[in-house]
């Protein structure tokens, strides 16, 4: 019936050459994940052969070589100029009748049921866009919220030419993409209202790590450029992947608060041009999430189905970055875009790099890291992209935002620094192109930071990436990961920041042999428990002081619950299903006491080291009410999101009757041993700990030696003093007490692994350990691939000797 038009319902995966990556991929999801409720707006394709038609009645050809042949792509001016005659030559012609008329008759179906014309989306869709190993995302314009033929047609012929605009020219000259052999279709889509309501961008796999078991969304109220952009700072969520599958109750990891200053409208209801603005979000819904729990998990659901067909289709895991828009007037979720992920999902398994500050300095500024590198450099201060041919070869670009017209010059910059923007922004996606790290939302980098100033930028310590003062200087390793041999005695981490949980569990590792709650607590909790289950009673400051912490939260006690839920979920999903063992709370009460609100319920201890601490707190009228949302928080990671994974471990319990006590205590709070597979290790910390091994063990179902407490409390050795030196875990007392618990364990044949630090320090000590048959040792994450090829050699020698 049409020569230039095909519609959504008859477009597969198959038809690039025709209907161009968008098209392609916008009729494969239509025809295909539809059945699987995923919602996508119905519409057309105007085919490449629509565009070379034009482009041949038009008589453009000849224009398009010459400005082209005559393009320096390193020279600014010559491509500005070069892109804005070509793109004349095309804007400026006539639509062949047959082809309008084609345009017409596809749009009137798309018509509303009493007549009138739906409001569309016009895009481009290059016949090498979004393919698995190039994405033009922003190469070519959009036009949203079209209405009537005619504005239709206009738009038709601007998208054409905009297949020459600078940075799609740089684009293709940089990924060496033949101009000539690139045409351009156009999808035709009606409009989802996300004007009226929210909307933004979702991975199938983390994008700073490539950890592959999340789904990451970023949202923000309004039209979706102001997140591709970079203009706002987006609300962040994650959800695991296999609590998804398995419709567990909350497969919600965790939910950040973005800004979300500005929202991005129409400023009239129909028009042939861009016709959108920004208006200022008012600060109540800026500090509200702007999806709900259920909209989370079902935008989760769309990734999930679509990650799952495309990976049939290409018979291998092809991890899809989706574009979502909730309609303000049917209140629906749907998707508008999806295409394979082309960096993360590309990197070898393989190999391992590590990033390192040999030092750190005065932080200027921070935001979100994209990326895990260090980079370092003069900074190029550039306010508006009229300058932005400024920036030289290997400089820091210090911006507001960028956007795709800043294509050309980046590939010059070894780092990129903005004000505004998330981990899907324009800035953020270049940076991982072209493998250089980015620091976005810094908010206040443009007047903080002065024009060729000395800086390292550092994407390696987590979600946070900072700015340091001066050049510094930082080591980079790379492991071979398929050089490491399995090992008898297991090997674990220690990890305490949920942030770097993703990247570290790429190690070659069995689990986690200890996860602090304190980290969680002093950086995403920053308040006192007590505090928030006191808010009501708290002086006027403190509550100004915990509303702003909490915001997005229905109260304060629940922003507690879920925040630690958060911090433990993270840890254990990027883990899953390797044990992770997570520590009960462990503040002595001076760290306690530095918590917003903590010097109002914390004593002021002379040792606080050997004061009120571990086990003794839970039981305690002071903390009981504490401990219960402690546990509340395990009992939700395990079953909502279904980690069962967790082991809960008890620290500090002086005697066997303490233990007892915490472990009925932790039953009646919903966290029974035995129950749903729960097993509960110990600490063993404290003499006590090693000479009744056997009682202990009774109650519980392993140890995890905690060696630094272990060698104060034998020695008499206080650590947090430095006047006593020469004291370690080498000495023959501490090692005789640590092999009094190993061999209770095993001949009671319960878990026992370490978690202290001498591992990692002493070699010699790592070699006591092997030789007594200890179960597990847990490292810090920079000491895995050393001592991992230590105990490999311990194992063979200790089997040689054995045959």
């Amino acid at each position: 019936m049409y020569k230039y038009i095909r519609f959504f319902d008859t477009i597969t995966l198959q038809d690039i050459p025709v209907v161009g990556g968008k098209n392609a991929s916008l009729g494969e999801l239509y025809t295909n994940l539809t059945k699987k409720n995923v919602k996508v707006p119905y519409g057309f394709a105007i085919t490449a052969d629509a565009y070379r038609e034009y482009i041949s009645k038009n008589k453009v050809d000849a224009v398009i070589q010459e400005e082209l042949s005559k393009i320096n792509i390193q020279d600014y001016e010559s491509l500005n100029e070069g892109a804005g005659r070509i793109r004349a030559g095309i804007q400026y012609g006539e639509m062949p009748e047959a082809i309008q008329e084609e345009i017409y008759e596809a749009y009137t179906s798309l018509n509303y049921a009493d007549g009138s014309y739906s409001e569309v989306a016009v895009r481009s869709s290059a016949t090498a866009e979004d393919l698995p190993h190039a994405s033009f995302a922003g190469q070519q314009d959009t036009y949203l919220n079209i209405r009537g033929r005619r504005n239709l047609v206009s738009c038709c012929k601007q998208v054409f030419a905009s297949l020459f605009t600078d940075r799609a020219i740089s684009y293709r000259a940089h990924h060496q993409f033949d101009h000539k052999q690139v045409a351009l279709s156009i999808v035709v889509q009606k409009m989802v209202r996300s004007d009226l309501a929210c909307s933004g961008v979702m991975f199938t796999i983390d994008t700073e790590s490539g950890f592959d078991q999340v789904i990451y969304i970023t949202a923000g109220y309004g039209l979706g450029e102001n997140i591709v952009q970079g203009a706002i700072n987006p609300d962040e969520y994650y959800a695991f992947k296999p609590a998804i599958k398995n419709n567990r109750q909350n497969p919600i990891l965790k939910k950040q608060l973005g800004t979300k200053q500005l929202r991005m409208i129409y400023t009239q209801e129909h028009t042939a041009g861009h016709s959108t603005k920004n208006v200022t979000v008012h600060p109540h819904e800026q500090n509200e999430f702007a999806l709900q729990d259920n909209e989370i998990v079902l935008l989760a659901q769309y990734g999930l189905a679509i990650e799952e067909h495309y990976s049939i289709m290409h018979g291998k895991k092809i991890a899809m970055d989706i574009e979502w828009a909730k309609d303000g007037i049917d209140g629906q979720l749907y998707v508008v875009q999806a295409r394979p992920e082309t960096v993360k999902s590309r990197q070898s398994k393989q190999f391992y790099q590590k990033f390192t500050l040999a030092s750190h300095g005065e932080v200027l500024t921070e935001g979100k890291s994209v990326g895990e590198k260090i980079a370092s450099g003069n900074t190029r201060l550039i306010l508006s992209i009229e300058d932005m041919d400024q920036l030289q070869q290997g400089e820091i670009l210090v911006t507001d935002i960028t956007d795709p017209d800043w294509e050309p010059v980046l590939k010059r910059a070894a780092g990129i620094i903005t004000n505004r923007g998330g981990r899907t922004c324009h800035a953020a996606i270049i940076a991982r192109e072209l493998g250089i790290p980015a620091i976005v939302g810094c908010n206040n980098a443009t007047s903080l930071l002065q024009d060729t100033t000395p800086v390292t930028i550092s994407c390696a310590e987590g979600d946070t990436g900072r700015v340091y003062k001066g050049i510094i200087p930082f080591s980079v390793e790379n492991f071979d990961l398929s050089t490491l041999s399995k090992t008898k005695t297991k090997l674990m981490v220690n990890i305490g920041n949920p942030q770097i949980a993703m990247q570290i569990s790429q190690l070659p590792v069995d689990g986690v042999g200890l996860a602090r709650l304190e980290f969680i607590i002093t950086n995403s909790i920053r308040v006192h428990p007590k505090a928030l289950i006191e808010f009501d009673s708290l002086d006027e400051y403190t509550k100004y002081r915990i509303e702003k912490i909490t915001s997005g939260y229905s109260n304060p006690k629940d922003f507690y619950i879920e925040k630690l839920t958060e911090g433990i979920s993270t840890i254990a999903a990027a883990f899953y299903p390797r044990p992770t063992i997570v520590r009960l709370s462990d503040f002595k009460s001076n760290e306690y006491a530095s918590l917003v609100g903590g010097d109002r319920y914390e004593p002021k201890e002379e040792n606080p080291m050997l004061g009120f601490r571990g086990a003794s707190r839970y039981y305690s009228d002071q903390f009981i009410q504490c401990f219960e949302l402690e546990c509340e928080a395990i009992r939700r990671a395990r079953t909502a999101v279904g980690l069962e994974n967790i082991i809960p471990m008890i620290p500090f319990a002086r005697t066997v009757e303490e233990c007892s006590k915490v472990i009925s205590l932790m039953e009646k709070f919903g966290l029974k041993r035995g129950k749903d597979a729960l097993e509960i290790y110990l600490m063993c910390e404290l003499p006590s700990n090693a000479i009744l091994a056997d009682r202990f063990l009774e109650l519980v179902d392993g140890f995890s030696i905690g060696s630094n407490d272990l060698t104060q409390l034998t020695l008499g050795v206080d650590r947090d003093s430095g006047l006593l030196r020469g004291f370690d875990e080498r000495d023959e007392a501490v090692k005789t007490l640590v092999s009094m618990a190993i061999k209770s364990c095993l001949k009671n044949k319960k878990y026992i692994g370490i978690c202290g630090q001498a591992p990692s320090d002493y070699p010699e000590f790592t070699t006591f350990l092997v030789e007594n048959n200890i179960t597990s040792i847990s490292l810090n994450p920079d000491s895995v691939f050393t001592m991992k090829k230590l105990i490999n050699s311990l194992e063979l020698s200790k089997n040689k000797q054995n045959d």
